[in-house]
């Protein structure tokens, strides 16, 4: 049975955690989670020239306290110091937060995303490289600075669902999460429409669809039975990026569950669409 003991919330103190911080406590409260606070700070944050008129380790350290005092004060209000624990790093912030995660069994990691249109900048992305490499599940959502994540109503939930070997490891989850906050479940496949070389008869095409619903409908019915599932079931046919966004804003989601390709590294999770549907979709996306 899934279960979220323990929520990481990573912050860096911008606009977008703060308007996360709401929503972080209300998932919180939903799950009936623990939530700890980390913050990676940057040891070469400091201007070059203190390092001429005072020892490194002296600078360091005040960097250090400096980071501290700010981690212990930040949204005081929502996470109270004594019931939820500050934890500071320092260095690659991605890698340490995966790192922490990991090594303290964290259930969750609960992050917003920041703006990058291009492949270099996804690259870039602090929140892209999470969900490139950490193990356990992360929730994130579209830009929290100028968007604030609406209220966690736990009503309706969406499951993207593929049709391989992984998809019974995504759909068990998806359902056990779902029943454990009483949300209604739908999931969703979709069929890549026929590509430019496929011959153009409107009737040949629709013969292909109808095979291919019916070939899919075969086998999610197979993983929902694998995986005591009784969601409603929704295939559609397009790009899988905007329908899956669009069967979001359609049934009014509050979370849109996708997986997460299983294998490591660029070639492996940064491949599939991950990132651009948590960039796109009108709710929060959980990666699993």
């Amino acid at each position: 049975m899934t279960t979220i003991q323990n929520i990481l919330f990573p912050v860096d103190f911008s606009p977008s955690c703060v308007a996360m911080a709401a929503y972080v406590k209300r998932a919180a409260v939903i799950f009936g989670a623990r939530v700890a606070l980390a913050h990676v700070f940057d040891l070469y944050s400091h201007d070059g020239f203190q390092l001429y008129v005072r020892p490194p380790s002296e600078v360091t350290e005040e960097q250090r306290n400096l980071a501290r005092n700010k981690l212990d004060s930040f949204l005081n209000s929502e996470f109270p110091l004594l019931e939820c624990p500050r934890i500071l790093l320092s260095g690659d912030a991605a890698t340490k937060i995966t790192q922490l995660a990991r090594t303290n069994r964290f259930d969750l990691i609960i992050m917003p995303t920041h703006a990058g249109l291009f492949r270099r900048a996804l690259l870039g992305s602090t929140t892209a490289k999470v969900l490139n490499d950490a193990d356990c599940p992360v929730l994130t959502t579209q830009h929290a600075e100028t968007i604030s994540p609406r209220q966690f109503e736990h009503r309706e939930w969406v499951c993207a669902i593929g049709l391989d070997s992984d998809s019974q490891r995504v759909l068990r989850y998806a359902s056990h999460a779902a029943e454990s906050v009483r949300a209604n479940l739908t999931l969703v496949h979709v069929i890549p429409e026929s590509g430019p070389d496929l011959p153009a008869e409107l009737d040949l095409e629709q013969r292909l669809h109808s095979a291919k619903r019916e070939a899919a409908s075969r086998r999610i019915e197979a993983l929902q039975s694998a995986a005591s599932s009784h969601a409603l079931v929704s295939i559609a046919i397009g790009p899988i990026r905007d329908m899956l966004t669009e069967a979001a804003r359609r049934l009014r989601a509050d979370v849109l569950v996708i997986g997460r390709s299983p294998q490591p590294g660029v070639l492996g999770r940064l491949r599939d669409l991950t990132y651009a549907i948590a960039r796109d979709a009108p709710c929060p996306v959980l990666s699993v």
